[in-house]
C-alpha cells in the first residue's frame, strides 16, 4: 500500500494541475445534480486515479467525477475515496478555499487521508498515530517539514466552524446556541475538518447532504489527530456500506470525547 508521503506527493501533483488550469482560464459546467464541474476537477481526478493505480494496483477508487460519469466500482473492504477538487463552486468564482482530498477506507473506516489546498499551500495528512501539517510554497513547490498536529483540549467555550454556504441556516445556529458556543467561523471545503484537527476549532456541524468523498480524507486526518465524526443520529460515520449511494445525511465532526458528548446533547434538544 502507498505510504502517507506517496499520497501527499499525489495530492501535490493534482494541485499543480488545478493551478495550471486556473492560470490558463477555464469554463464551468453544471452537472445533472446541479453541482459545478470544471476541467480542473477532471484533470486532477485523472492524475490521482492513474497514480493510485500504480501505487495500489487492484484497489478500487471512488472518485466524484467517475461516479458522475457512471463509473462505480465495487468497493470491497478497501478502497480510495477521492474528491479531486472540493469547493469547485468557490474555485470557479476565483476563491482560494478549495482542496484536493484523497482518503483510504478500510473496513468502512477512514484510515488514511490527505487534504491539500493548492491556492494557499496548506497541507494536512493523517494515518493511525500520525497527524501532520505542512506548507507548500506555491512558486517553487517546496514543502516545509511535516509538523505534528493535535486536537485541542476542552475550551472554556466551544468553538465552531461551519460551511461558508450551508452553515448559515437555522439548524446550525440552533446547534451553536444549544452549546452556548462562540460566534461561528465559516470556511469552505475540507479545510473545516483540518481546523478541528489542528486545534483551531472544536466542532464542525453539517446539517445537509454531502458525499462520502467530501468527508473521507478530512475524517482520516481528524481521527489521526484525536477527533472523529458522528452522524446526526449519533452513530459513527462509516463508508461504502450502501453500494452506489454515497450520500451522508449530515454529521458533526468533533475534537474530543467531551466535544462529542456536548454535540450529542445539543442534537437531542
Amino acid at each position: 500500500m502507498p505510504t502517507l508521503e506517496d499520497l501527499i506527493e499525489l495530492a501535490l501533483a493534482a494541485g499543480r494541475e488545478i493551478m495550471a488550469v486556473r492560470a490558463a482560464g477555464f469554463d464551468a459546467q453544471t452537472k445533472l445534480d446541479g453541482s459545478i464541474v470544471t476541467i480542473a476537477d477532471q484533470r486532477a481526478e485523472a492524475i490521482i486515479e492513474a497514480g493510485l493505480a500504480k501505487l495500489a494496483p487492484g484497489v478500487p477508487m471512488i472518485g466524484e467525477e467517475a461516479v458522475a460519469d457512471g463509473r462505480i466500482p465495487a468497493c470491497g473492504a478497501r478502497f480510495f475515496c477521492v474528491d479531486p477538487l472540493d469547493g469547485t463552486r468557490g474555485f470557479a468564482k476565483g476563491g482560494d478555499e478549495f482542496t484536493v482530498n484523497i482518503g483510504l477506507i478500510e473496513d468502512a473506516e477512514a484510515i488514511v487521508g490527505v487534504v491539500y489546498a493548492p491556492a494557499t499551500g496548506e497541507l494536512y495528512a493523517g494515518q493511525a498515530g500520525r497527524a501532520v501539517k505542512a506548507q507548500c510554497d506555491i512558486a517553487t513547490g517546496a514543502l516545509t517539514p511535516l509538523t505534528p498536529i493535535r486536537t485541542a483540549p476542552r475550551p472554556a467555550q466551544w468553538r465552531l466552524v461551519a460551511s461558508e454556504q450551508s452553515g448559515r441556516n437555522g439548524e446550525t445556529e440552533d446547534f451553536r446556541a444549544s452549546l452556548n458556543a462562540g460566534a461561528l467561523v465559516h470556511a469552505s471545503s475540507s479545510i473545516k475538518f483540518c481546523r478541528v484537527a489542528e486545534g483551531a476549532a472544536d466542532l464542525y456541524p453539517r446539517f445537509g447532504n454531502v458525499s462520502e468523498w467530501d468527508a473521507a480524507a478530512g475524517h482520516a486526518v481528524l481521527r489521526a489527530a484525536g477527533g472523529g465524526i458522528i452522524r446526526l443520529d449519533g452513530s459513527p460515520l462509516r463508508y461504502g456500506l450502501n453500494p452506489g449511494d454515497f450520500l451522508v445525511h449530515g454529521f458533526v465532526a468533533y475534537s474530543s470525547e467531551d466535544a462529542k458528548v456536548a454535540a450529542l446533547n445539543a442534537l437531542k434538544r
